[in-house]
């Protein structure tokens, strides 16, 4: 193992996340186990390895497999990978915006009484975290932009969900950077990250 199997599974933790948003925004529908798997990473604050982020290695095998075809020239919707890079983008605004992360930081303290109680999914979790990423990280710049359906973008709990998944994807983004990661990962280590995959979903 390398510092890049560590590095490549907060990476796929962003993939993964990023396609529930666009997969939500166009139909109003999700995959449930990949949602689950990303809110939870936002209450893992203190996880003792990227793995336990997810509850697992194996919980990030979809945004693994999105990786390895985006890497392969294989990716199917040319959108995800510019909303990731906006993400890694706005991840960098967002570390160095000490208010902004202690706001973030607090107000997931704040949610996580209530996803212990009912569930980090639950319509009343996402609303809170929706919230929050809407008071912090989206007043940040550059603004992530998520395009869809209309119909379902004008509902307030979809808005929620895309919002919470957000907040996800962010908190891969920053592991991904603590671990090393950095955008020149793509242009001079491509192959280790394909070899990084592998390994990973065996």
């Amino acid at each position: 193992m390398t510092d890049l199997d560590d590095r490549i599974l907060a990476l796929a933790g962003l993939a993964q996340a990023l396609r529930q948003v666009r997969q939500i925004a166009e139909s109003g529908q999700a995959d449930q186990a990949i949602i689950d798997t990303a809110v939870d990473s936002v209450f893992r604050i203190d996880a003792s390895s990227p793995a336990d982020v997810y509850g697992g290695a194996r919980a990030v095998a979809p945004g693994l497999r999105l990786l390895r075809d985006y890497f392969g020239n294989q990716g199917h919707d040319e959108l995800l990978p510019r909303l990731a890079l906006a993400v890694i983008q706005l991840e960098r605004r967002f570390v160095r915006d000490a208010g902004t992360a202690r706001k973030v930081h607090d107000g997931i303290l704040a949610a996580a009484p209530s996803a212990e109680r009912l569930g980090a999914t639950h319509p009343e979790v996402l609303a809170a975290l929706g919230s929050l990423y809407a008071d912090t990280i989206s007043h940040l710049r550059p603004r992530v932009l998520v395009q869809g359906n209309p119909h379902y973008l004008g509902q307030a709990d979809v808005v929620a969900e895309i919002r919470a998944v957000l907040l996800a994807a962010v908190r891969s983004a920053v592991l991904w950077r603590q671990l090393g990661g950095s955008l020149w990962d793509f242009l001079l280590r491509r192959r280790e990250l394909v070899a990084a995959i592998g390994r990973q979903l065996g």
